[in-house]
C-alpha cells in the first residue's frame, strides 16, 4: 500500500478478514490474500500513525466480489481495493473522513496482527551451531512453555492434555502434546526433521603441524560442498566431557564464537589452471584448518608437539598429544575451567558468521545449516504455538509431535538417527499407557496406522543460473510455499493419498504447495521419510520449503516460505484430525 509520506522505520503487518484470496504486489512492497479457517486473510503492511485504523468493506455481486481496506492516520487516507480476479489498485483519498457505508469495519490495530517468525528463527539459527546446541534450545523453549521432560531410563506418566518431550543423546529431541478428546487407537500427527548438517568434525587425533603452521585434523561428515569452506573465518562448536574435582563426568556444551581458524586457497599464481579445470581440494591434505604459526606458539609459551607432524618427506609421525595444547586452553578458557578437567570432546569446525535477512528488499536468509533447521524451527514453533496449553488440546482427539533426529546427513543409522527405533518406542510407551486400563487387540498398530507423519527436509528452489537442472514442470521457486516431493522410486514417501491430505490442509489454511520430482537423468536425494515409512509403516509425505546453495557452508530461502512453512505445519496440528477422512483399505 503506498502509504509513501509515513515513516518506513514502524511498519507493521495486519491480518484482515475479507472472504477470497488473491496475490499482488503494490510499490515494490509484498502483499498477500490468503485463506483461513472462517475465510481469506489478508497481511497488509502498514506503517505506525496515531490515531490509526484499517477500514475494510466488501461488496458482493454473484460470484463476482470486490474488497477494500484503508489505512487511515490523521494527515491521508489511503484506500486498495482487491477484486475476485486477483487485481489490485491503491489510491489516495486525502484528509481522513469517517465511513461512509453500512458495510465499513474499522479494525483497531491491535487486532489480528500478522506474526512472522523470521526473527525468531534467525536467533534460533544463531545458537544452533551444532545438533547438540540445536537440542538444546529446543529444549529451552519447550520447558519455557510448560512442557514436562521425561527420561527414557524412567518410568513415564502421561495424560490428555499433557505435553511432554525427550532427548536422546542430547542431539535429538521428541516432543508431544496428547489431546484432552484421546481415544485408545487414535494416532499421532507427527512433523519430522533433523538437526545436522554437512560440516568437517575433529579428528580424535586432531593436532598436526605443516610446514611451520598448527593444524587441525579434521574428517569430512555428510555430503558437503567442500570447497566453499575455504577463505572462511571458522571455529568449533560442540560437547565436552568434563571430569570434575569430585571425580564425577558432566557433558557441556562449549561455542567458541570468535575465529580462531581458517582453510586459507592456494594463490592463483600458484595454480594457474583452477579457473579451466576447476578448483578439486583433496579433502585429507587440503582441508586442514591452520590454527596458528608455530613459531608464534612458542614465543607465547606453548611446546606445541602435536599428534601429527610432517617431515620433509611428507611422512607422518604420531606423538603423544592428540589435540594442539593452544586448541584445549581455547575449549578451557571458554569452559572456565582447567585443561586438566577437559576428558574428551565431539567438535565440528563451524561458520562464525551470523545468520542473517538480507537481499535488496530483505527477502532471503543467508546463513549455515538452514537444511534442515529451517524445517526443525518451523516445526517446533508450529507445535509450541497451537499447544500453549491444556485447554488448547481440549478439542483434540489425536496426539501432536514433533521429531528432530540427529544423523540424517550420513544415512540415519544409529541411536539418535531416524534408522533408529526412537520414535515408535516413544508411540509405543505413549500408546501403552493411555490404554494402560483398556487393554485392546493390536493397539499398537492401529494407533500407527491411524498416525501421519510430515518428513520436512529443505527443497531444491530453481537455480537462475542452472535452470535447466530442474525437470521443466516441477521447478519450486521461492515465496512460493513448501514443496511436496515425489519420487517414482520411494526416494521420496510421498504418495497419492499423503499428498492429497497434505494439500487439503494447505487449501483450508490458504497456504500454497508445489511439487517437485527430480529429472530422470538425475540422481535424486533422499530423506528420512522413506526410513520411518519402512520402518514402521506410518503414512507420510516428504515436504521441504525451498532453498539454494544447499549444502553450501553459506545456505539461502526466502523469508516468506519461512512463515508459509510454519503457518502450514500450524494448520497441520490444527485442522489434521477433522481433514483425515480419507478411507483406503476399505
Amino acid at each position: 500500500m503506498a502509504c509513501r509520506n509515513l515513516s518506513s522505520a514502524a511498519l507493521m503487518a495486519y491480518t484482515v478478514e475479507i472472504g477470497h484470496g488473491a496475490r499482488f504486489s503494490s510499490a515494490g512492497r509484498h502483499k498477500e490474500c490468503l485463506s483461513s479457517k472462517n475465510g481469506r486473510r489478508l497481511i497488509i503492511n502498514a506503517w505506525r500513525a496515531s490515531p490509526h485504523r484499517i477500514l475494510l468493506s466488501r461488496r458482493a455481486c454473484g460470484n463476482n466480489w470486490s474488497s477494500r481496506f484503508a489505512i487511515q492516520d490523521a494527515k491521508s487516507q489511503w484506500q486498495s481495493k482487491i477484486t475476485s480476479d486477483g487485481n489490485y489498485s491503491s489510491r489516495s483519498l486525502g484528509v481522513c473522513s469517517a465511513a461512509s457505508s453500512t458495510q465499513d469495519v474499522f479494525l483497531d490495530k491491535e487486532v489480528s496482527r500478522d506474526v512472522s517468525i523470521v526473527t525468531d528463527m534467525l536467533n534460533f539459527l544463531n545458537e544452533s551451531w551444532t545438533p547438540f546446541h540445536a537440542t538444546a534450545e529446543a529444549k529451552r523453549q519447550l520447558l519455557k512453555a510448560g512442557f514436562q521432560q521425561l527420561n527414557e531410563e524412567q518410568e513415564w506418566t502421561v495424560q490428555p492434555g499433557g505435553r511432554y518431550f525427550f532427548t536422546r543423546n542430547m542431539s535429538s529431541i521428541f516432543a508431544f502434546a496428547i489431546g484432552q478428546k484421546y481415544e485408545a487407537g487414535n494416532g499421532f500427527n507427527i512433523v519430522a526433521a533433523h538437526t545436522d548438517s554437512p560440516c568437517p568434525k575433529l579428528k580424535p587425533v586432531s593436532a598436526a603441524s605443516k610446514a611451520g603452521f598448527l593444524n587441525v585434523g579434521v574428517q569430512t561428515y555428510g555430503g558437503g560442498l567442500w570447497h566453499t569452506w575455504f577463505d572462511r573465518d571458522l571455529s568449533v562448536a560442540g560437547r565436552v566431557l568434563l571430569r570434575k574435582k569430585n571425580g564425577t563426568i558432566v557433558q557441556g556444551l562449549i561455542k567458541v564464537d570468535r575465529p580462531i581458524m581458517r582453510i586459507p586457497t592456494l594463490a592463483i599464481h600458484l595454480d594457474r589452471t583452477v579457473n579451466t579445470d576447476g578448483f578439486k581440494p583433496n579433502l585429507e591434505t587440503h582441508l586442514a584448518p591452520v590454527l596458528a604459526t608455530q613459531i608464534k606458539a612458542e614465543l607465547l609459551g606453548k611446546s606445541e608437539t602435536g599428534g601429527q607432524s610432517e617431515g620433509g618427506n611428507g611422512a607422518i609421525n604420531s606423538s603423544k598429544k592428540p589435540h594442539h595444547s593452544l586448541l584445549l586452553e581455547v575449549l578451557a578458557e571458554q569452559l572456565n575451567c582447567s585443561v586438566e578437567e577437559i576428558v574428551d570432546f565431539e567438535l565440528n569446525v563451524c561458520d562464525t558468521q551470523p545468520s542473517c535477512v538480507g537481499g535488496a528488499r530483505k527477502e532471503f536468509i543467508f546463513s549455515g545449516r538452514l537444511d534442515n533447521l529451517a524445517s526443525s524451527y518451523c516445526a517446533l514453533r508450529a507445535l509450541l504455538d497451537t499447544c500453549p496449553d491444556s485447554a488448547s488440546l481440549a478439542d483434540e482427539s489425536c496426539i501432536r509431535a514433533i521429531a528432530l533426529f540427529d544423523n540424517e546427513e550420513v544415512g540415519s543409522d544409529s541411536a539418535q538417527g531416524a534408522g533408529s527405533p526412537v520414535m515408535f518406542q516413544a508411540m509405543s510407551r505413549i500408546t501403552k499407557w493411555l490404554t494402560r486400563d483398556t487393554p485392546t487387540e493390536g493397539i499398537e498398530e492401529r494407533t500407527i496406522r491411524k498416525s501421519f507423519l510430515v518428513s520436512a527436509d529443505m527443497a531444491h528452489a530453481l537455480h537462475p543460473n542452472y535452470a535447466d537442472r530442474h525437470e521443466e514442470n516441477h521447478q519450486p521457486k521461492l515465496h512460493e510455499g513448501l514443496v511436496i516431493k515425489y519420487n517414482a522410486n520411494q526416494r521420496y514417501a510421498t504418495n497419492t493419498v499423503t499428498a492429497f491430505l497434505f494439500k487439503e490442509v494447505a487449501k483450508v489454511a490458504g497456504v500454497p504447495t508445489q511439487n517437485f520430482v527430480v529429472r530422470n537423468d538425475m540422481g535424486c536425494g533422499s530423506t528420512i521419510g522413506p526410513i520411518l515409512a519402512s520402518g514402521i509403516g506410518i503414512r507420510t509425505v516428504d515436504v521441504g520449503m525451498p532453498q539454494l546453495s544447499m549444502h553450501s557452508v553459506r545456505e539461502m530461502c526466502g523469508t516468506e516460505d519461512v512463515d508459509l512453512s510454519y503457518r502450514h505445519f500450524k494448520a497441520f496440528y490444527e485442522l489434521f484430525t477433522t481433514i483425515d477422512k480419507l478411507t483406503v483399505d476399505s
